[in-house]
């Protein structure tokens, strides 16, 4: 089935959510979501929303601690703005009835997490990516000019070469008309034509074994630019969460907020003893880099599966009132967190890099918006400071819904664009091909390509999945197109793309550490 709309946006999160509420009161808006409304990264966001609120907090603070966090990779004018425009964001967030925590003075109660100065943290409870999430459904679902499209996966955009015009390269003339879309209950590939699109698509967490990211984070937005010569970047930046719950066989893996360490935990080694204070002087509250490269240094030297969160020495009942879905999920494995110390360990958690765009969320390509995690803003750099990327993904969402807005009109609806050409046929063995190649993708990405690098693990890598990117291919050329072997072919361009910028590093930054850069002791300390 082929449409039309005015904006297409491709994915279901706070950012694609908050920009198709903005444009549709001037426009017909598609939104396409290749799971339900609220399968996104945004539902599993615990910990909160950065937003300078109240003294003795400040702009300058605020913009410090990410400049800091980002290793002297931040685009400077991209975190001024972000910060300056969050406390609007707020206020439209909660006029479309998201609801945060209030204190018994009826202001925000306001948490601190890794690497902040200051209590700037607003939550609703432990689960406040699935409150926002919910208002925001909630507001979409009730709007006249929007049509939401679930289990609809984005397969690739629709540029110049689908007219004929190959693109072997990107150039400044690329544009963007839509996206080809697969309606995954009826198996068909329809044209959805759009003047503007905006590719929301998440994270790409899925590429590692372990990961807290729900199943559906594949990367597909970033893959789909890159196929259509767009500007990727900074994807050797992948921040993996320290705190993760050891629980073998849970994936997604339960996310341990941040903000328990904020609120007084400690990390312990499994006989008990506390660590953090080796690696920094800041101890658990350190930025999550050093702190997960801590947690795995130690599980390393010691041989250890996971290391402790304790939080025993804290009153029992502010525990359970400030995170209720923590002490339930632990509780559900045997662990009271009020007694008990929680074993956790380091998980893939979000990618700083993605689709390079401008200060209006505008990517290389004409008429093409990237906004949330799919987006390279500049804000992060090198190491994303904690409850940065839900403000993020709305006030960019703001800026690339006024910035389209004012593009749409001149923005024409492309005609003459083909159908779907595709010639795979069945194969019986599909699905156990491509369940394998995914595991084997997952494992040479978390055993080579992980928190600590080096030179030789990035050759190895690249070799391993060179071989199963060709693999893949072929298999795409013969097999009935399906999610899973679309979404593999995504993981391995991403996994790809990783390596790459990694090794072309010739030093440790950020989130990236390499044994053979390691980094000099001022950088160490900063």
């Amino acid at each position: 089935m082929n449409r039309e709309a005015d904006f297409l946006v491709i994915g279901s999160g706070v950012a694609g959510l908050s920009y198709a509420l903005k444009v549709a009161e001037f426009g017909r808006v598609t939104l396409v979501t290749k799971g339900t409304l609220d399968e996104s990264n945004t539902t599993y966001a615990q910990g909160g929303i950065s937003a300078v609120t109240y003294d003795p907090d400040s702009f300058e603070k605020h913009v410090q601690d990410t400049l800091t966090c980002g290793a002297g990779m931040c685009n400077e004018e991209a975190v001024r703005m972000v910060v300056r425009e969050a406390p609007a964001q707020i206020r439209q967030l909660v006029q479309w009835g998201a609801e945060f925590d209030l204190n018994s003075q009826g202001a925000y109660d306001l948490h601190r997490e890794g690497g902040h100065s200051e209590h700037r943290i607003l939550h609703h409870k432990d689960s406040t990516g699935a409150e926002v999430q919910r208002a925001l459904i909630q507001q979409a679902r009730a709007h006249r000019n929007i049509e939401i499209l679930e289990h609809h996966f984005a397969i690739d955009l629709v540029t110049q070469h689908h007219l004929g015009k190959m693109v072997r390269r990107y150039t400044p003339d690329t544009a963007c008309y839509g996206a080809y879309v697969l309606d995954l209950q009826t198996q068909q590939v329809g044209t959805f034509l759009a003047r503007i699109t905006v590719l929301a698509t998440g994270g790409t967490g899925n590429v590692y074994h372990t990961t807290t990211n729900p199943p559906v984070a594949t990367g597909d937005g970033t893959a789909m630019v890159y196929r259509a010569k767009g500007v990727v970047e900074n994807m050797a930046y992948v921040q993996f969460h320290p705190t993760a719950l050891y629980n073998a066989g849970d994936r997604p893996s339960f996310l341990i907020t941040e903000a328990l360490r904020g609120f007084g935990a400690l990390l312990r080694t499994k006989d008990g003893r506390e660590f953090m204070h080796k690696y920094d002087e800041r101890g658990a509250l350190a930025p999550r880099d050093i702190v997960a490269r801590a947690i795995d240094n130690e599980m390393k030297m010691r041989g250890d599966d996971f290391v402790y969160l304790d939080v025993t020495h804290k009153p029992a009942d502010e525990i359970r009132q400030h995170f209720p879905n923590i002490c339930k999920k632990c509780l559900s494995i045997g662990i009271d967190v009020a007694k008990d110390y929680i074993p956790v360990a380091p998980a893939a958690h979000y990618i700083c890099g993605g689709v390079r765009v401008n200060l209006d969320g505008l990517s290389s390509i004409k008429n093409l918006y990237a906004v949330g995690e799919t987006a390279c803003t500049g804000l992060h750099g090198a190491n994303r400071l904690a409850s940065n990327s839900l403000i993020e993904a709305v006030v960019y969402a703001d800026r690339a819904a006024k910035r389209s807005l004012q593009d749409v009109g001149s923005a024409a609806l492309q005609q003459g664009i083909p159908d779907w050409d595709y010639e795979g046929t069945s194969h019986p063995e599909e699905m156990v091909l491509i369940a394998q190649s995914y595991k084997e993708v997952q494992q040479i990405m978390s055993y080579y390509v992980g928190i600590v690098r080096s030179n030789i693990r990035l050759e190895r890598a690249f070799a391993r999945l060179g071989i199963l990117y060709k693999e893949t291919e072929q298999l795409y050329r013969v097999s009935t197109l399906t999610q899973q072997l679309c979404e593999l072919r995504n993981l391995i361009q991403l996994g790809y793309l990783i390596i790459k910028e990694a090794y072309a590093m010739r030093e440790s930054r950020g989130l990236h550490y390499s044994i053979d850069y390691p980094p000099k002791k001022a950088e160490r300390e900063a």
